[in-house]
């Protein structure tokens, strides 16, 4: 299969309409007192009015503040620009704030890497279709053709760039040239290639992983198969931000459904399935939400 270029990709189809005038200011900093008088009142002061508000606090002493606020403000994105370097003076500079604010109706590019396993990549395309899931698809990248067919129905790039042992280094420099600044966000969705610290300092922006919930007890190759045969009575899934240290990156989610000696190996590999999309789905909801917030190695999910 020949690969397009990036600049020979068709262009994402338009995500469903989101209120032009719908701002979020995500902000991390110090806990300490007027934190939240302060984020308040600048955005009044700014002629913005507040929808939605949640907070929290790591220690009720010394911990660390997260906030994130929904905000309409008319005319957002001509105003968003002075907004950002004036609450960036008055506000985040005085607390030591770490801040970002984004347009709702701005949707996220999105990037999906995957390989031969269909079930979760085919739920993210089916979700953003239904509306389910706002954001701009901008490509399918695979190390196999395998799934070119079935994601050609959803009008999404199909980009495949054969990645093995002997040419990891070429396939990962080719698949930052299609990434880097197209893309805010990549997720992996059963993507069975090792990501190397060279491709996450290159890529610029985050990465989202899913995988079953064995880990480590049941590392490697049929996972189901070592769970049925030490009896598991949870199988479950965990998504996460990814980092150097594989499979170990902050938790966005995770979920479980029980199972017995009655379920074959068959049945324990659709069920993980079945808690791999739902779980991977609301992770990706999340961060397209600007409703994740990391802190070290966890999370503040709002």
């Amino acid at each position: 299969m020949t690969s397009p270029t990036t600049s020979s990709l068709p262009a994402p189809r338009p995500a469903p309409r989101t209120d032009a005038d719908l701002g979020r200011l995500l902000i991390q900093c110090q806990d300490g007192p007027g934190i939240v008088s302060a984020v308040s009142g600048f955005l009044s002061r700014a002629g913005a009015n507040i929808v939605d508000l949640a907070q929290h606090s790591t220690a009720p002493e010394g911990g660390r503040f997260f906030q994130r606020t929904e905000f309409r403000l008319p005319g957002l994105s001509a105003a968003r620009e002075e907004l950002e370097r004036t609450f960036a003076a008055e506000v985040a500079a005085p607390f030591g704030m770490e801040f970002v604010v984004t347009e709702a109706a701005k949707p996220k590019r999105v990037a999906i890497l995957v390989s031969k396993t269909d079930h979760c990549v085919l739920d993210l395309l089916w979700r953003n279709r239904r509306g389910q899931l706002d954001m701009n698809v901008v490509m399918v990248v695979s190390n196999h053709p395998d799934l070119a067919d079935e994601i050609r129905p959803f009008g999404v790039p199909y980009v495949h760039v054969p990645a093995t042992r002997d040419n990891r280094a070429e396939a990962e420099q080719r698949q930052l040239d299609l990434l880097r600044g197209n893309v805010d966000l990549v997720v992996l969705a059963r993507y069975m290639q090792i990501i190397t610290p060279t491709f996450l300092a290159g890529v610029g922006c985050p990465l989202i992983n899913i995988h079953h919930s064995f880990l480590p007890a049941f590392i490697g190759a049929a996972p189901y198969q070592k769970a049925k045969e030490r009896g598991v009575k949870l199988v479950g899934a965990t998504a996460h931000y990814v980092t150097e240290d594989l499979d170990e990156g902050p938790i966005i989610e995770q979920d479980v459904v029980r199972v017995d000696h009655r379920h074959s190996t068959p049945d324990l590999a659709r069920l993980g399935a079945d808690v791999e999309r739902a779980v991977l789905s609301r992770a990706v909801r999340w961060h397209l939400e600007d409703r994740v917030a990391r802190n070290g190695g966890s999370t503040v999910v709002f």
